[in-house]
């Protein structure tokens, strides 16, 4: 099995060479049948992941998404991703925290949402930028490659427009 320094390599290479698709797993089973398929990375799911222990998405805490993306890095030899909402803090020294965490379960990035946990309200934009600027840092520090994806969740959930989508980004 590739060490998680090479599927860290790997997974920063499939983002340089152009889009690729990354399913969502849901749980070991589902990881394990997507990498049979052919995936070259997987995902974990928030909702997937809340859906299975019967809880709404936003349910679900940094402890519980940490050890599923652990499981799942530890049943598959391609690159995971976690979405962990907003990285389970509102602070960015908490992100920043939070990424670090990510980064020992083996992952090879995870996604920083805009939008509080568990509620309807979205982060001002300078907040959301001093958020995704620390979950960077932190990734920068790693010692091996770690992608952040920055969310801008609000277009898609009506919190905000499109002109204010693109400045986020």
């Amino acid at each position: 099995m590739p060490t998680i320094a090479e599927r860290a390599q790997t997974f920063a290479d499939l983002h340089k060479a152009g889009c690729f698709v990354m399913p969502n797993a849901w749980d070991v089973g589902s990881a394990q049948m997507l990498a049979g398929l052919g995936a070259k990375a997987i995902a974990t799911a928030s909702a997937g992941l809340a859906g299975t222990l019967g809880l709404p998405d936003g349910g679900v805490g940094r402890d519980v998404a940490l050890a599923h993306a652990r499981a799942l890095v530890d049943a598959v030899a391609i690159p995971v991703s976690a979405d962990l909402e907003n990285c389970y803090a509102d602070s960015p020294e908490g992100v920043a925290e939070t990424v670090r965490l990510a980064a020992e379960t083996g992952l090879a990035g995870c996604s920083v949402e805009d939008k509080r946990h568990g509620a309807a309200e979205f982060y001002d934009a300078t907040l959301a930028a001093e958020r995704v600027a620390a979950a960077l840092e932190a990734a920068a520090g790693v010692g091996r490659p770690f992608a952040i994806t920055a969310r801008a969740d609000g277009f898609l959930g009506g919190g905000y427009d499109l002109v204010e989508a693109l400045s986020r980004a």
